[in-house]
């Protein structure tokens, strides 16, 4: 008799868009993760979308269209509100000082807040790329509170070791950087071995 096997689901990520600047971290993850086959499920706050006006000439409509799924900010009964809800984790990319206190307090305000919570309760890994500088008192505890938490917060910092030629490939490092935190490969990250592969440029110059 033959047996019939379902089969497994498709992995899940949640994926965050709030109203800091670097918008590009969050649209980047979005087309990585469908290459990668992972189903991904994006909430946006009213800022974020104000946000891709001012950084993108994208739609919000053309957004939503890079997800599998998408929800309003205000959509408090959505799937990825539950913990019953099965995902890898989540990623917020942007993240916004506002979001950060939020989730570092507890006090969510939203899905997109609220949904990194329930991560955070379920122990299932959240990464905050927290865009803000210079930083004052407040975020440097909300930082703090949110790493107790649970949240790992991951300032989307370039990396210039392997002399990225132009943004793209800036935040292609970024991004692949934060996919390792899952256990993610995207073949974006060129690895340190400990060796640079051409001589280093002379101090005080821009190569």
């Amino acid at each position: 008799m033959q047996q019939h096997v379902t089969p497994a689901p498709r992995p899940r990520m949640i994926v965050g868009i709030s109203g800091a600047t670097g918008i590009i971290f969050g649209l980047c993850i979005l087309e990585v993760l469908r290459r990668l086959g992972i189903e991904t499920h994006l909430v946006m706050s009213k800022p974020g979308e104000r946000t891709l006006a001012c950084e993108t000439d994208l739609k919000v409509r053309d957004v939503r269209a890079m997800a599998d799924f998408s929800y309003a900010d205000a959509d408090i009964g959505a799937a990825i509100a539950s913990g019953s809800f099965r995902t890898m984790g989540m990623i917020v990319a942007p993240c916004s000082a506002r979001s950060l206190s939020a989730i570092a307090t507890g006090n969510t305000d939203g899905l997109l807040t609220r949904a990194a919570d329930v991560c955070l309760k379920e122990r299932r890994r959240v990464v905050l790329m927290f865009r803000e500088t210079p930083l004052h008192a407040g975020h440097i505890r909300a930082m703090a509170q949110a790493t107790e938490n649970g949240a790992i917060v991951f300032p989307p910092v370039p990396a210039f070791y392997d002399r990225p030629a132009s943004l793209s490939d800036m935040v292609n490092h970024t991004v692949g950087r934060v996919l390792d935190l899952f256990d993610v490969d995207a073949g974006l990250v060129r690895r340190w071995s400990g060796k640079p592969t051409a001589s280093t440029p002379t101090a005080g110059t821009v190569a």
